[in-house]
């Protein structure tokens, strides 16, 4: 065999040797975090049970149905921290010391571990964007039948909701920005009043309805009344709403955007937009998620290096310690300089993505130096 072939079955042994540590690693550490954050969520659910129909099965339902949505938040952390017991598994039994002295450079041990984590993102951005956004509407939906019993949720149709002899319904709600204050918005608001027999003696429809003050308030609404004599149109720029609809549980209820798709995120953005309003917290929660696959990449390339030298002989606990500290530390700073940005009227695309470039140069700082 020939030199060079030689090397290109080096280069595959050892990032197989390499990946499968990692791997290894990163899937247990990751079941763990999943797992006892779900045990953690169900626990603090069980003072609920007996509250409003809310039995231990439907508590059960809400658990797993947040699972996936936990298993998408917990991989960064997982990543980092099974990639760092990954290699120091290495180093432990001298591998990473043999990889070191055949020739081979920290930044390629570091690419093959972080070559592992971005095969399995493909994978995590196709749960973060289908069944965690599902499955946290499930969740939000059972979180508000518990709270209020005369208000449903369902994915296709929206809020429904009963108040006498009213019943509401609205395609969509959102969190809207108003000087610095989050209030719940309804969006494609339709409201039927029926009489004592059943029938529809009132129909009204209005683009949108906010809480203001102490009050509800529909925007663009047409009203039309049905009686003996016909219907009759009118319509209104606003107008005051007399409902019972508690705004309180219904901004509780709403899904926060973190934990939107993208799809919805974009869709709440441009709603907002159109409507002369800034996207707010929804144009962050984008820009986050189209980059979490990057934050991620960079943030596990970064940590690797710890893997070397003084971590042959920390042992398990002090990698683990490590790995955490990192990762909080990272996510903690990460969301000082996003909201910096934000309150000091930074796009959301630039505040997301400064912290990432700031990393990558540290990250390209080192190797450089350790080369």
């Amino acid at each position: 065999m020939s030199a060079s072939g030689f090397g290109v079955l080096n280069i595959k042994r050892v990032d197989r040797l390499v990946a499968l540590s990692v791997f290894g690693s990163l899937l247990t550490v990751w079941l763990v975090l999943t797992g006892f954050d779900a045990v953690t969520q169900f626990l603090r659910q069980l003072s609920h049970v007996g509250r409003g129909g809310y039995t231990l099965d439907k508590l059960v339902v809400y658990v797993l149905v947040t699972v996936p949505r936990r298993a998408y938040t917990m991989f960064t952390y997982a990543a980092v921290i099974g990639g760092l017991l990954g290699l120091g598994g290495l180093a432990s039994s001298g591998e990473l010391t043999a990889l070191r002295a055949a020739g081979m450079s920290r930044l390629r041990i570091a690419m093959s571990a972080t070559g592992v984590v971005a095969v399995l993102l493909v994978g995590v951005v196709i749960l973060g964007e289908t069944a965690a956004p599902w499955g946290d509407q499930q969740a939000h939906a059972m979180q508000l039948r518990r709270n209020a019993g005369n208000i449903g949720m369902a994915s296709s149709s929206g809020l429904w909701a009963r108040d006498g002899d009213t019943i509401i319904n609205a395609r969509a709600a959102m969190l809207s920005q108003h000087t610095g204050v989050s209030t719940v918005q309804l969006n494609d608001v339709r409201v039927f009043t029926l009489t004592p027999d059943g029938k529809i003696s009132r129909f009204q429809r209005a683009a949108s309805a906010e809480h203001e003050g102490r009050q509800w308030v529909l925007h663009n609404v047409r009203s039309t009344v049905l009686d003996d004599t016909g219907t009759h149109t009118t319509t209104a720029v606003s107008q005051p709403w007399h409902t019972n609809l508690n705004a309180q549980v219904l901004a509780q209820s709403v899904i926060q955007p973190p934990y939107l798709s993208m799809r919805d995120l974009q869709r709440n953005m441009r709603y907002l937009e159109s409507n002369g309003e800034s996207p707010g917290s929804y144009a962050v929660a984008f820009w986050a998620r189209a980059l979490y696959p990057l934050n991620v990449l960079v943030l596990v390339l970064c940590a690797m290096p710890f893997a070397f030298g003084a971590l042959r002989s920390g042992g398990l606990g002090k990698r683990m310690l490590l790995g955490m500290l990192l990762a909080i530390g990272w996510y903690f700073l990460q969301k000082v300089m996003v909201n910096f940005g934000t309150v000091y009227g930074m796009p959301p695309l630039l505040a997301n993505l400064l912290p990432v470039v700031v990393l990558a140069m540290a990250g390209w700082l080192y190797f450089r130096r350790h080369a």
